[in-house]
């Protein structure tokens, strides 16, 4: 008997999601920073073993949008609730079930089995973790409710224990030896935007957006060319800095990044350019992969 599904990662931003994916996946393939709408595609994260293939995806975080960005990112999250075999929604002890009515109707009505994950229990105390419950039982009569703190891994194990006796009967839907359905330019972006998001403040890194302009491999290194787009000409001087200071700063931690996920010597080139509101361009939006034609 083999088995095999879809594993849908779902809530709103913030909540830790991101980490919790690393987690059950067993590799570092989803960017997590302590600031929201980190995560903009959604991700696929393959678990093989010998029994059964666990395709895991993450999604942006569920919030009403405000730009032709934001608008995609929830369509990435709504597209997570049509081919879920299981479905996690993630929250945590101070988001409540009224957050986002709208998007929770949906999961309330869905068929494959729920588990809400109400993370970060490691910064609460058991009667507070009672009444989260509770609030979440009351909300989604149909899921499971299981504490975690993915951040120090706690119930983690039991969360992927339970996820394998939900999975249907299946073979596998992708190669034994694939492990995410990106390609390795994706996780380039992916780092570089992480950096931003660690080095720089207020709208900056919402504004930005990274393209991987030539990515060249050999069998000991690879040699990348990047364009960070701002919308701005303010912003760009942000990005670059007195002197270049700060690009080469955050340029050399995507650098060292890079080279712990891919094993290999990195040469990294980075280039500033604006595109002028481009979260509001709707072919901005093909460009950079978030819509198709």
């Amino acid at each position: 008997m083999h088995k095999a599904g879809f594993v849908n990662i779902v809530g709103n931003p913030n909540v830790g999601k991101s980490t919790l994916m690393n987690l059950l996946v067993g590799e570092r393939i989803s960017i997590a920073t302590f600031k929201a709408q980190t995560t903009r595609h959604r991700i696929m994260g393959i678990l093989n073993t010998e029994e059964m293939q666990i395709v895991f995806s993450d999604t942006p975080g569920v919030l009403k949008p405000s730009s032709k960005l934001q608008e995609q990112m929830l369509q990435f999250s709504e597209s997570a609730l049509q081919d879920a075999d299981v479905l996690l929604y993630v929250t945590d002890m101070v988001e409540t079930p009224d957050k986002n009515q709208d998007f929770l109707d949906h999961v309330a009505r869905m068929q494959c089995p729920v588990m809400v994950l109400v993370n970060k229990i490691d910064l609460s105390n058991q009667e507070a973790l009672e009444k989260k419950v509770e609030e979440w039982h009351h909300a989604l009569p149909q899921a499971e409710i299981m504490p975690i703190s993915a951040l120090n891994k706690f119930g983690v194990d039991r969360v992927l224990a339970r996820i394998k006796e939900l999975l249907p009967e299946s073979p596998a839907y992708f190669d034994k030896d694939q492990w995410t359905d990106k390609p390795a330019r994706f996780f380039v972006t992916e780092i570089i935007r992480e950096k931003i998001l660690l080095y720089y403040n207020k709208e900056i890194p919402y504004s930005v957006e990274v393209v991987v302009e030539s990515f060249k491999e050999t069998d000991r290194n690879i040699h990348i060319n990047a364009v960070i787009y701002v919308e701005r000409d303010s912003q760009k001087g942000i990005i670059i800095g007195h002197k270049g200071v700060a690009l080469k700063r955050m340029s050399t931690e995507a650098r060292r990044s890079l080279e712990r996920f891919f094993g290999k010597s990195i040469y990294l080139e980075t280039f500033v350019k604006v595109n002028k509101d481009w979260r509001n361009s709707d072919r901005a939006m093909r460009i950079y992969g978030y819509q198709q034609d």
